[in-house]
């Protein structure tokens, strides 16, 4: 349970800037594709060890429940054969109710252990799908980046065919390069409006893992879990 649960807390770790700065250096979404499938197979062995530790705790909280209830029963008893002189059977009883108890607390200690562990997995559990959600959106837009910058080498490469073109000395072909040339400056100045609006979101995106960062250590600092 521990290995499992240092894996995901490395995964919440990842530094998704790096991720993403290391992606556009390699022109490419495999190093975040490998971390979504890391994050994927983890969430699912999160929620099966969620599953068999939450089964524990309710079983634990059962026998605790179970145990307690016996001994408060055998404490009533006990009374009652006090009052009728029963002095025997008062002792039987109440070294039954020790025993009793003591089963009840050793259950009651098991299942506040595995309350404990079963909410860490339902920590870890929400942390790790909203990272998952935050790296599906980023690679989203890695996507849409990429995808305009290879269009925008297709369109300096066809460009630069066009300046050849019209420089040739043939005046209907200049003119149909030129007309092709300002349909391409038009769908450049297109791309590069739809690039800033999501370099905008990326870096509010960003921005917003930097304040988060920033608060949460603050909290740290000020103990407030």
């Amino acid at each position: 349970m521990a290995s499992l649960l240092e894996k995901v807390q490395t995964l919440i770790a990842a530094n998704l800037h790096a991720l993403v700065d290391e992606a556009l250096k390699a022109n490419s979404l495999a190093v975040i594709d490998q971390y979504i499938r890391q994050v994927e197979n983890n969430l699912e062995d999160l929620e099966d060890a969620a599953a068999t530790i939450g089964g524990e705790t309710k079983t634990l909280k059962r026998k605790y429940d179970e145990f307690s209830a016996k001994a408060a029963e055998l404490d009533r008893n006990i009374d009652l054969m006090l009052k009728e002189g029963k002095q025997e059977l008062a002792v039987a009883a109440q070294s039954k109710l020790n025993s009793t108890t003591r089963l009840a607390e050793t259950y009651k200690t098991q299942f506040e252990r595995q309350q404990a562990e079963y909410q860490k997995l339902l920590d870890a559990k929400l942390k790790l799908e909203a990272k998952l959600t935050t790296v599906k959106q980023e690679r989203e837009e890695m996507q849409a980046l990429l995808d305009l910058a290879k269009s925008k080498e297709l369109t300096a490469k066809t460009m630069q065919s066009l300046d050849n073109l019209m420089g040739s000395g043939d005046q209907d072909v200049a003119r149909m390069a030129e007309s092709i040339r300002a349909r391409l400056d038009k769908a450049q100045a297109r791309s590069e409006m739809q690039a800033q609006r999501l370099d905008v979101q990326m870096d509010e995106l960003l921005e917003r893992n930097t304040l988060e960062t920033q608060l949460a250590e603050r909290k740290k600092r000020l103990g407030l879990g």
